[in-house]
């Protein structure tokens, strides 16, 4: 019987289409539990590899004969050798090439929204991580914000629509993931900016990326509006684009807010970030299209596999925003905290320039799930 692989394009394109998937996990139960791959109709069954090593015949009533399996480790090496199994027994699977490293890095675009000057707008689905980024394009220039450290995506997608990359944001400096910003920047030579109050450590030269900055792309003037909105960092800023699009950063997601703790201040940025959302956020017009850097759940994915909401729709049903006490939010945001991203300290001194990990140390600190929101 056949063994088949199945990339991370593949999965995600289940996910987008909620297609059926049986997907047996043989990593250890703590790493399943922590991270697994979602879909609205995926099944899972979890079984570490080392307890197969004698055979496995006692998983064979577990498996589907009716549905397409997917056999999943950390790497693909185990994932191999189960499928083997399951193939010498007569069913057909499929492993995940890769493995959960390479489900943690795929990255593929989707077109959001026109502007309205001429131009789009696209978003960067990272799906396994729960990451988004953008990209603005007009006139045949392209600005990027929240870039994943996979570079060669962007680039090459730019070149693919006849756009010079001229500008790269980052909304603030990030704890769960590594910057791409300034790689692209130093490969394209881009402008690279950041917000100043994240970036009083950092080790390079960047363009300080401050309340009120607009930045325009392209001759069609496409407007880039800075927003000061601390709270989920002191200099997490956000964009509003074209007057159309609020680039929220990790400042509101579609079902939670930004966590304040990652550098280790939430009590002092707890204020700022109620502030953020329940002052600044509510002087903007509710018509404006929510994309924030990054999403929680499955649930969150629109039809085309896009994350984004009215404004107005999140501030009626986002229970982030409808904490009228203050003690109240204040308790929900430094008590409600899920545990916080693996490597967070080492990720953050990556993007100061302090350390310079090499790629697989980096893949490494990057394993696990998005943990920017309060539950």
């Amino acid at each position: 019987m056949a063994i088949n692989v199945m990339t991370s394009k593949e999965v995600a394109k289940k996910v987008f289409n909620k297609e059926e998937l049986f997907i047996l996990d043989v990593r250890n139960e703590g790493d399943y539990l922590d991270w697994k791959i979602e879909g609205e109709n995926f099944e899972h069954f979890n079984i570490p590899y080392f307890e197969l090593l004698d055979g496995i015949e006692g998983i064979m009533d577990k498996i589907p004969s009716d549905k397409e399996v997917l056999v999943v480790c950390a790497k693909e090496g185990s994932s191999i050798m189960v499928a083997e199994m399951l193939s010498e027994a007569g069913l057909t699977v499929s492993y995940l090439k890769g493995g959960m490293k390479a489900w943690s890095e795929h990255l593929g675009p989707v077109k959001v929204g026109d502007l309205k000057g001429g131009g789009e707008i696209y978003q960067f689905v990272r799906i396994g991580k729960g990451c988004l980024s953008y990209m603005v394009v007009s006139d045949g220039e392209a600005a990027i914000i929240d870039a994943t450290r996979m570079t060669d995506i962007y680039l090459e997608f730019a070149e693919g629509i006849g756009a010079k990359i001229t500008q790269v944001f980052d909304t603030h400096l990030h704890a769960d993931h590594i910057s791409g910003g300034r790689n692209i920047a130093g490969k394209t030579g881009a402008t690279y900016w950041l917000p100043p109050k994240d970036a009083t450590e950092v080790t390079f030269a960047y363009q300080p990326l401050e309340d009120g900055n607009n930045v325009e792309i392209g001759n069609v003037k496409i407007n880039i509006h800075a927003l000061y909105s601390p709270g989920h960092t002191i200099g997490s800023t956000s964009f509003i684009v074209d007057e159309k699009f609020l680039l929220s950063g990790d400042i509101l997601f579609i079902d939670s807010i930004g966590r304040p703790d990652l550098a280790g201040l939430a009590q002092d940025w707890v204020g700022d970030l109620r502030d953020s959302l329940y002052i600044r956020y509510r002087e903007l017009s509710e018509d404006l299209t929510v994309l924030p850097a990054h999403f929680m759940i499955i649930d969150e994915l629109n039809e085309d596999g896009s994350v984004s909401e009215k404004l107005g729709n999140l501030f009626a049903k986002n229970h982030g925003l409808n904490i009228n006490d203050e003690n109240e939010f204040r308790k929900m945001v430094t008590e409600n905290l899920p545990p916080q991203p693996n490597a967070y300290q080492e990720i953050r001194e990556t993007n100061m320039g302090k350390i310079k990990p090499d790629l697989e140390k980096q893949r490494e600190m990057e394993i696990g799930p998005n943990r920017c929101a309060v539950r």
